[in-house]
């Protein structure tokens, strides 16, 4: 038996392979999918502001354009997701204050997912 990690769709899987005689027809294989840790969407801290800043799309936390406190305009870029190796800016929707980033960097998340909040 031989053991090998595949990985589909960014679904990690364990797969066990028997070796054998080839009989020309394909035998039942035995596979153990067991994904291994799925990605974790962090909750908004308690002093979460009030406007949500969520992932346009499904992709990984490249760079975090801003901080804490810090003001924004309506358009200033507030986190780099990469997708296919394309960077997409999150912009804020309006302008306001950072209240929370709800990711860091190397994350994955999900399309929706909250990235960050404004006051």
């Amino acid at each position: 038996m031989k053991n090998y990690t595949i990985t589909v769709n960014g679904n990690v899987y364990d797969v066990t392979v028997e070796e054998g005689e080839s009989t020309g027809a394909a035998a039942p294989v035995q596979k153990k999918a067991a994904p291994k840790a799925a990605p974790v969407q962090k909750k908004a801290s308690s002093g979460a502001g009030s406007i949500k800043i969520e992932a346009g799309a499904a992709g990984k936390v490249f760079k975090i354009e801003s901080a804490v406190g810090k003001a924004v305009k309506k358009g200033d870029p507030v986190i780099i997701l990469e997708a296919m190796k394309m960077e997409i800016p999150v912009v804020a929707p309006s302008d306001g204050t950072v209240a929370s980033i709800d990711v860091a960097v190397g994350d994955t998340v999900e399309a929706g997912a909250l990235l960050a909040t404004l006051n």
